[in-house]
């Protein structure tokens, strides 16, 4: 069964983490919410109480298929001012280990020098062009590129969570997934 590390920082975006989490343990993907603190109680952006599993600490040498960011402000500014975020992201990636962030979180990929050469997605503004010019972004709901996969808001949470469960485990399990979901075709 895969597992994903979810960090939940103050001021995430609670639409794209609730519905990341919500739908990864849908897919009977093993989900685990850590703080960058020890204080496990986190207020998201729009002043939503979030609770995580651990601390940040207590999962650093644990293994996961997947690194998973929220986005959010400043939520990302504060998974991006932690170092252990970024050696994180790097131990992933040199374990052939998938990465993914959604809306402003992408920044924190580019800043970990991750996106280099990569095509990637975020929210309007967050990256630019002029800014980050060996970043090929796209405006785009979800880039997978290689095992690194973006999404561009909370609009496109949803679609984010689906294409993870596909890219963990395979399109039947997908589909089960969305089917429960009710969305409009």
């Amino acid at each position: 069964m895969p597992r994903v590390l979810i960090p939940l920082a103050n001021g995430c975006e609670e639409l794209e983490a609730v519905t990341l989490i919500d739908l990864l343990r849908r897919a009977d993907i093993t989900v685990i919410t850590v703080s960058l603190t020890s204080q496990l109680q986190i207020t998201a952006s729009r002043g939503v109480q979030l609770v995580a599993d651990t601390s940040l600490d207590e999962v650093l040498n644990d293994e996961f298929d997947l690194l998973l960011l929220p986005g959010g402000m400043p939520g990302s500014s504060h998974l991006n001012d932690d170092g252990r975020i970024h050696t994180k992201i790097k131990q992933q990636l040199a374990n052939n280990k998938a990465i993914g962030a959604i809306c402003a979180a992408p920044m924190v990929l580019a800043h970990a020098g991750v996106l280099a050469g990569k095509t990637a997605t975020c929210y309007p503004g967050v990256l630019t062009s002029e800014d980050w010019p060996t970043i090929n972004l796209v405006q785009q709901p979800v880039v997978i590129d290689g095992n690194i996969l973006t999404s561009q808001g909370p609009g496109t949470a949803i679609d984010f969570a689906l294409a993870i469960i596909e890219y963990l485990t395979n399109p039947a399990t997908r589909s089960t997934v969305e089917a429960g979901l009710i969305r409009p075709s």
